[in-house]
């Protein structure tokens, strides 16, 4: 007697993610020292302030929800994630945008115990800021900035006398003169109504040389220092020759002067080098008690040519400022992965690992996800629960390629080899789940237990771009008789990528090796990094 079609839960008993590159044996770490990165895998764009002995940090999230997450720490290296000032589903709406839409560039800053969060929100509302008076949350709903419509990258700086400013990327006045050309804005904000108000104007047009035709000047922070304002800005796009630059004016609405530029850059060293770091810039810089400056910025770490999979990741170096004008680091110089811990005292306290060699372990035992946990863009219904030591997904029609939000949950990839293994129970006569490994909607790999109707099998799929079935393309099946949970495992090496599945006994590795370039920046295009997580599909 044939059954009716019963669509059944997914069920995932833990998550267990390991994680060690070949730099963490060959750099060695003493106890007086930290290591670069601080936050590593899809950590972009860091943003940073002070409150007394606390500094609080953010990063682009793009249209993953939650959305910016917040961190603390006490030494600028030991960081704990504390919440994400997007939590709500309703604070904005990602639709079906891509994956590097979405919330590009935030900026926090404190001023009188309340903290801002100034973003924009591409494609889906422009730019707006966020409050709260615990950093930690509840943020509130964002408050729009129309007069910036068509800008990114907007931050606030509050002078000693309490005026405050906006500063942003924006095309220029006029027509641009070439594909890249920006300017940076300034403008006048209101505290008490969070409102800007007054004239919109331009403080840079194109950049620090505008003979050479510099591209996408962004990432604009205004800091006061010994009389100057100084402005430091992103510049040369997100790639290989990202930079960071300064000016300075002795007033915050200019005119400014650029200083010896790039103060950061990775451009002008030779590709062969061992370990490279690349594409480094989009810095903000915070002063310790004791004087000193520090830079977070941003780079990332190829594990071949241009290629890498961890996203940009976020790095922290002490500002030199010995002379009249800061800089992070002298002209062909490579960004030091170990080097002497700032003059703080030493955080104790419990946290995560999140930078070198660690893993970790999910069990599913608490009553709420910890704030790291991505999905993509906003949820419209409630489709997964915590119960029983176990997560457990619904599985829908909406899948891992269709520009929306399926029942998938990840955590990023945070270094360039890595392993991933789950547990699955799913037994149903209809869909799939299991385990993937994510770039965007186009370019993923899974590992997921269907059934057919010869049976239960595991399969391995791919999506390699836009011209391929959403749903993407089976690469290899085995069968998995009997109703079993079934464990799954996903292994980066670099530029391969490796499946496999048990049930009980040896691991089976399922299809060839993948080439996991599929996964990268280079390939897949954006700004987003990988991630790993489970799902499950009504298809």
């Amino acid at each position: 007697m044939m059954l009716p079609l019963l669509l059944a839960s997914a069920s995932f008993d833990w998550f267990d993610y390991r994680g060690a590159d070949p730099v963490d044996r060959a750099v060695q770490v003493r106890p007086s020292e930290y290591r670069n990165p601080i936050l590593q895998g899809f950590y972009p764009d860091p943003s940073i302030t002070r409150v007394g002995d606390d500094y609080y940090l953010v990063h682009s999230t793009f249209s993953y929800f939650p959305g910016i997450p917040v961190w603390h720490s006490r030494d600028l290296v030991t960081w704990r994630q504390i919440g994400n000032a997007i939590d709500r589903p309703d604070q904005l709406d990602f639709k079906n945008l891509g994956l590097s839409r979405g919330v590009f560039a935030p900026a926090i800053q404190h001023h009188a115990g309340t903290f801002y969060i100034l973003n924009t929100c591409v494609d889906c509302g422009d730019n707006f800021l966020v409050t709260a008076s615990n950093p930690a949350g509840p943020w509130s709903d964002p408050i729009w900035l129309p007069d910036l419509r068509g800008a990114i990258d907007p931050s606030l700086f509050v002078d000693a006398d309490g005026s405050a400013w906006i500063v942003n990327n924006g095309p220029p006045e006029g027509t641009p003169r070439y594909e890249g050309h920006r300017a940076i804005w300034i403008q006048r904000f209101d505290l008490k109504t969070n409102k800007t108000f007054g004239p919109r104007k331009v403080l840079v047009d194109g950049g620090v040389d505008p003979a050479s035709k510099p591209i996408w000047i962004e990432g604009p922070h205004l800091i006061a220092k010994d009389g100057w304002y100084y402005l430091i800005c992103a510049e040369g796009g997100t790639a290989i020759n990202h930079s960071q630059v300064v000016l300075r004016s002795r007033r915050p609405d200019g005119p400014f002067t650029p200083g010896p530029n790039p103060i950061l850059t990775q451009r002008d060293l030779p590709a062969d080098r061992p370990y490279p770091v690349t594409s480094a810039g989009h810095a903000d810089f915070v002063q310790t008690p004791d004087g000193k400056w520090w830079a977070s910025f941003l780079a990332v770490r190829p594990y071949a040519g241009d290629f890498y999979n961890t996203g940009r990741e976020t790095f922290l170096l002490p500002v030199d400022w010995s002379g009249e004008w800061p800089r992070i680091l002298p002209a062909k110089t490579p960004i030091p992965l170990a080097l002497a811990r700032p003059n703080l005292p030493r955080d104790t306290r419990p946290a995560p690992p999140t930078s070198g060699a660690f893993g970790y372990r999910e069990e599913f035992d608490a009553a709420k996800l910890g704030p790291e946990w991505l999905m993509m863009r906003n949820p419209r219904e409630s489709w997964y629960t915590l119960a029983g030591g176990a997560l457990t997904l619904k599985p829908r029609a909406v899948g891992l390629g269709d520009n929306g939000n399926p029942s998938f949950l990840a955590r990023r990839q945070q270094h360039t080899n890595a392993t991933v293994t789950t547990r699955v129970r799913f037994d149903a006569a209809k869909g799939r789940a299991g385990l993937a490994a994510l770039q965007n909607d186009d370019h993923w790999f899974a590992i997921a237990v269907a059934t057919t109707p010869k049976g239960r099998v595991v399969r391995l799929i791919a999506r390699g771009g836009e011209q391929e079935p959403k749903a993407g393309r089976i690469v290899a099946e085995a069968p998995a008789p009997g109703t079993a949970p079934i464990e799954l495992r996903g292994e980066a090496a670099g530029s391969t990528y490796r499946f496999a599945w048990r049930t009980a006994g040896a691991w089976r590795t399922l299809g060839p090796a993948q080439d996991g370039t599929l996964l990268s920046t280079a390939k897949a295009g954006g700004f987003v990094g990988a991630v790993f997580g489970v799902f499950a599909e009504d298809r």
